[in-house]
């Protein structure tokens, strides 16, 4: 039975995880396997590899073949290179000592290879960041002056409305003073001439009252005058009867 070490597709869409799994050349890819071998999570920069390195080796040492995309995970993890170095041990081209040393100097060089490129990409990210607080930075002062501007402008309007607006409060006291010193000198006159008719019906009532006593003190007189006359014809009477 020929075997392989390949991928096996998890996750979601538009999100894969996979699986390093050793499995039959003939079954299907999300079929069955015999042996998980680690875990590849593509979505991350760099890549996250979880990786049983001892197994990995030894399926490799049996005869298992790696896919392409499955030997590049080997290979990044350093299992091809143990793999080479144990070889040339059997061949006698160096000793097992020399083969840790070789491995340890190279699993070194790897590391900093990546620590270099994560600090790369984290500077990269910062600087992206720097550039993006500064172009929001502008963004946000250019705001703030045209809302300063319109806020002078506002102001200004508003001090011009209210310049207007006191101009037209003094005309129009202005034009109401005249009216006020009419209406009082109207007023004033009225009460003048309301005042003159009560003196005059003052003193008119008076002459009424003497020309009344002067009618009837001409009544009383003629009223006088017809008795003493009726009296006179009387005593002729008497006169000649005697």
């Amino acid at each position: 039975m020929a075997v392989k070490i390949r991928l096996q597709r998890h996750g979601k869409k538009g999100k894969p995880f996979y699986w390093l799994i050793a499995a039959d050349s003939t079954a299907k890819r999300d079929g069955r396997y015999i042996q998980k071998l680690g875990t590849y999570n593509p979505n991350s920069n760099p890549a996250i590899i979880n990786l049983n390195f001892e197994e990995s080796l030894k399926w490799l040492n049996n005869g298992a073949q790696p896919t392409n995309t499955a030997r590049a995970i080997l290979s990044y993890e350093g299992v091809m290179l143990q793999k080479h170095l144990l070889d040339g041990v059997k061949k006698g081209a160096f000793d097992e000592k020399e083969a840790e040393k070789r491995f340890e100097q190279w699993k070194k060089e790897k590391q900093e290879k990546i620590q270099s490129k994560v600090d790369k990409l984290q500077k990269d990210a910062e600087e992206k960041n720097k550039v993006r607080l500064q172009k929001e930075k502008e963004i946000s002062d250019k705001q703030l002056a045209k809302a300063e501007e319109a806020s002078q402008e506002t102001a200004a309007e508003a001090n011009t409305q209210d310049d207007a607006n006191s101009k037209s409060d003094a005309t129009e006291t202005n034009s109401e003073t005249p009216s006020q010193e009419a209406k009082t000198d109207e007023s004033s006159e009225e009460a003048t001439t309301e005042k003159e008719p009560t003196k005059a019906t003052e003193t008119e009532a008076p002459k009424e009252v003497k020309a009344q006593e002067v009618k009837e003190t001409k009544a009383e007189n003629s009223t006088q005058e017809e008795g003493k006359t009726e009296e006179a014809p009387k005593e002729t009477k008497t006169e000649d009867t005697k």
